[in-house]
C-alpha cells in the first residue's frame, strides 16, 4: 500500500533528502501536538522546518500525505520488540513502551490529534491503521513463542493479545484522563497475560 503524497522511491532517502524529511516530519509532529490536525498547514510546517514551501508541497502534496509519512516514520523508529523469556515479561515490556509514549506530553498530544482526525478523515485513518498494524506485527511473535513454551494454548491469536495490552492505556489517554503510569502498564499486561493463559484469545 502506498500513501497519498509520498513517493515510494523516497521513503528511506539518504543525504540531504533524509535531513529535509527528518526536519519536516519533526516540525509536523510539533505542529500536531501543539495545534491539532485541523490547524496543520504545510506552509507553517515548512517554516518550522526551515525548508522551502515548494519542497514540502512537491514532496508530500497534502496534509494527509504528510501525516501518513509521519506515522510511517514513527512506526519505523519505534523501539524493537523486547524478548524476556516469558509472556508476562514481554507483555510488560510492550505495555511500558506504550505507556511511556502516551505519557510523554508531546507524543500523547500528537496521538490524540491523529486519532481525532482519523475519525473523520479516511486517509488519516488508513495511515493510523497501518501504523498500528506494523507495531502489532512487531510484537505478536512473542505470543507464538509463549505457545511454543506451553505458556498459552495452541491457536492463541498474538495480534489480539497485543491489542489487549495497549487498549486500556489508550482508553485512559482518550477518555478518563487517569494517570498513565507504570502501574497501569503492568496491570494491562498482567490482565492480557492471564486472559491468554485462560484461552480467551484462541482463534475461532
Amino acid at each position: 500500500m502506498e500513501f497519498e503524497g509520498v513517493d515510494p522511491g523516497t521513503v528511506r532517502p539518504g543525504g540531504r533528502t533524509a535531513r529535509v524529511r527528518a526536519a519536516v516530519l519533526r516540525a509536523a509532529g510539533d505542529a500536531l501536538a501543539e495545534q491539532g490536525f485541523a490547524k496543520l498547514d504545510l506552509a507553517d510546517v515548512a517554516r518550522r522546518a526551515e525548508v522551502g514551501k515548494t519542497t514540502v508541497y512537491r514532496r508530500w502534496g497534502t496534509v494527509t500525505g504528510l501525516v501518513a509519512d509521519l506515522l510511517l516514520d514513527m512506526a519505523e523508529q519505534s523501539l524493537p520488540r523486547t524478548e524476556t523469556g516469558s509472556l508476562l515479561g514481554d507483555l510488560k515490556a510492550n505495555a511500558r513502551l506504550v505507556q511511556s509514549t502516551l505519557a510523554d506530553p508531546r507524543q500523547g498530544s500528537l496521538f490524540k490529534a491523529v486519532i481525532a482526525a482519523a475519525t473523520c478523515e479516511a486517509k488519516t485513518a488508513e495511515a493510523l491503521h497501518r501504523f498500528y498494524d506494523i507495531r502489532v506485527r512487531e510484537w505478536a511473535p512473542c505470543v507464538q513463542q509463549a505457545v511454543d513454551r506451553g505458556e498459552v494454548p495452541e491457536g492463541t491469536d498474538g495480534n489480539e493479545v497485543i491489542r489487549a495490552v495497549s487498549a486500556p492505556l489508550y482508553y485512559r489517554l482518550l477518555t478518563t484522563g487517569d494517570r498513565l503510569d507504570e502501574a497501569a502498564a503492568d496491570r494491562a499486561a498482567e490482565t492480557a497475560a492471564a486472559a491468554a493463559r485462560a484461552g480467551k484469545f484462541v482463534r475461532g
